[in-house]
């Protein structure tokens, strides 16, 4: 091989090479899973970010109100435990959520309390809903028809 003569790709990564209208072919980045996944993370959070303020809730809040819709069990450590939210933070998001009206607390036994719905919640619940199903939407027409089916299979064994 000459000093100007260029590998071959390697036939595991050959379907994997960025498309001839990469809009970043400069990245050698670009071609890395890894890296695309985060990105693609990264925009769709603060875009999604960017619809709730029309509910007037961060994402964390807006998972917790979706997380605890329809049930009455949950407490914050299963809320925690759930959205993988350590509990030095669990304890002001929840917190906000009360004050804010959305959320109230009801015993489940002497140790436990249950983190329920109030009825302004069930309301911004709605329109949570409402905001997220329309984003879900929004993303998945982004993707090509092809890929659609593939795509929540793949995120679900990237998530383990």
């Amino acid at each position: 091989m000459t000093d100007h003569a260029k590998p071959l790709p390697d036939p595991e990564l050959r379907d994997h090479d960025p498309p001839a209208t990469d809009p970043w072919p400069d990245d050698p980045l670009a071609a890395l899973p890894g890296y695309l996944l985060r990105r693609a993370a990264n925009a769709m959070m603060a875009e999604l970010a960017t619809r709730l303020t029309a509910v007037d809730l961060r994402i964390s809040e807006a998972t917790v109100l979706l997380l605890l819709g329809g049930r009455e069990d949950l407490t914050s450590a299963d809320i925690g435990k759930a959205l993988d939210i350590q509990r030095a933070n669990m304890v002001p998001l929840l917190a906000r959520l009360e004050i804010a009206g959305l959320i109230r607390r009801e015993p489940i036994n002497r140790k436990s309390q249950a983190i329920l719905l109030t009825e302004a919640g069930l309301d911004r619940l709605a329109r949570v809903r409402e905001v997220t199903d329309r984003f879900e939407r929004d993303l998945l027409d982004r993707v090509p028809d092809a890929h659609r089916a593939h795509l929540v299979p793949a995120l679900r064994a990237l998530g383990g």
